[in-house]
């Protein structure tokens, strides 16, 4: 662990000068780069605290996570007992559901505005566990100085992303905040732990519901489709259908090869070719020639012989998910990321989208059809932030790689911001500059 003295003097040279000295860890530069660029002033954490108690409390009775507090509460609450900590809970766009434990430090942490309703992302009071989990999609612990906005060094904080095993979408954030304990490992592992129980309750009770509706109906209703991680990552990542049916391989291995043994799939990650080729095929239900694949994973020419081998080795990797061979196509539903946030961009919730949206889709990839999968998602991704007229949601998009030059939605923050606000100030800051590299 840095020393905490040099974490600080590092702060501050950062502050002055936007130098970030050595030894601060990687998570945490990263962190304090886009609080930064999002405008956060680091004297004073403003979260936005403007939902009503009778609108929080009829948020909270309907969200799916309230199902999983008695969890939380047996384990965490109860667990951290007598400790200096509070357990808190956000939704998936950073606001505070629910904050219990300690009394006391109810008190402390309530005078810096992290209390019930307020929202704790990262563009609003710079890094701390649980925004910074939502804006990497991990498990994260910042201590002390770590923390962006000075009046939030004075404590530690270890938080969780809450996922729906189902889809993969982030439904929110656990967290554990406070003294000394909350910087422990220990604290961290507790949370992590929590976590995946939470999500195996909430996973189960959705597989009961579909059961009884299946029982009640008649209808058949199959076991969740395997998910394919391509947003913001070198190379895809498959992951396992809960309770998927017999004859998959297992998370982590290859199917049976022709030898009879298995190859190890280190945490499911594919190659990118192979990452390529499925994409490919779930985005095209109806499958795709040999002739067609080729043209769509290689920008110059590729042979249909090359392409028959690659298909080959992936059958092996991913047994029956794979299906025919005239045309290619997949032999089972496979969901991707990128349907998790077309899902939340046609349900209107920009801020879910921008939470499942981590970067672009498969950003080493040159196949020419990933490009155009990449370039699709881009703009609707960005065109629903422009049309949604909401400060936050552009913010979050300017603060990524992907919007700090983007000279349009820049401009549409100097709009809707209110005149005088740091929002204001830092978009006509940013456009004055796009202008003079564009000259």
């Amino acid at each position: 662990m840095t020393d905490p003295a040099t974490v600080s003097a590092a702060h501050e040279a950062f502050l002055s000068t936007g130098a970030l000295p050595p030894g601060i860890r990687p998570l945490v530069a990263a962190s304090w780069r886009r609080s930064a660029r999002s405008g956060v002033d680091p004297d004073v954490p403003h979260p936005d605290v403007s939902m009503s108690d009778a609108d929080l409390g009829a948020y909270r009775a309907r969200h799916p996570l309230a199902r999983a507090m008695p969890i939380v509460r047996d384990l965490l609450v109860a667990g951290l007992a007598g400790e200096s900590a509070v357990v808190a809970m956000t939704d998936d766009s950073g606001r505070l559901l629910w904050v219990e434990g300690s009394t006391s430090v109810r008190d402390d942490v309530g005078r810096i505005g992290f209390v019930e309703g307020a929202v704790w992302r990262e563009e609003r009071v710079g890094t701390n566990a649980p925004g910074t989990a939502l804006a990497t999609g991990r498990p994260v612990q910042v201590l002390g100085a770590e923390h962006f906005t000075r009046p939030v060094q004075s404590f530690n904080c270890a938080a969780a992303p809450v996922r729906d095993l189902r889809t993969g979408r982030v439904l929110g954030v656990l967290d554990v905040t406070g003294g000394q304990v909350a910087a422990s490992g220990l604290v961290l592992s507790l949370v992590r732990a929590s976590v995946a129980a939470v999500e195996r309750e909430l996973a189960e009770r959705a597989e009961r519901s579909e059961q009884f509706e299946q029982s009640a109906t008649g209808s058949r209703i199959g076991p969740f489709a395997p998910r394919l991680d391509v947003l913001g990552v070198s190379n895809g990542v498959l992951r396992a259908a809960p309770g998927a049916a017999a004859g998959w391989p297992a998370p982590g291995t290859y199917a049976t090869a022709p030898d009879g043994g298995t190859h190890a799939a280190p945490s499911g990650r594919l190659s990118l070719r192979h990452s390529e080729i499925l994409l490919l095929l779930a985005a095209s239900p109806r499958g795709l020639g040999a002739d067609e694949l080729a043209v769509l994973l290689h920008p110059g020419e590729l042979s249909d012989v090359t392409v028959r081998a690659e298909v080959s080795r992936l059958r092996r990797a991913v047994g029956p998910l794979l299906g025919g061979s005239r045309p290619y196509r997949l032999g089972a539903p496979l969901r991707t990321d990128l349907d998790t946030v077309r899902d939340l961009l046609a349900a209107g919730d920009v801020h879910a989208a921008l939470t499942a949206y981590p970067g672009p889709v498969l950003p080493r990839s040159v196949a020419p059809g990933v490009e155009r999968l990449r370039d699709e998602l881009s703009a609707e991704v960005r065109g629903a932030v422009l049309a949604s007229g909401d400060v936050g949601a552009l913010g979050r998009w300017l603060a990524s790689d992907e919007g700090a030059d983007d000279h349009g939605a820049w401009r549409r923050l100097a709009a809707l911001a209110a005149p005088g606000t740091p929002a204001a100030a830092r978009a006509r800051a940013r456009l004055a500059l796009l202008d003079r590299s564009l000259r």
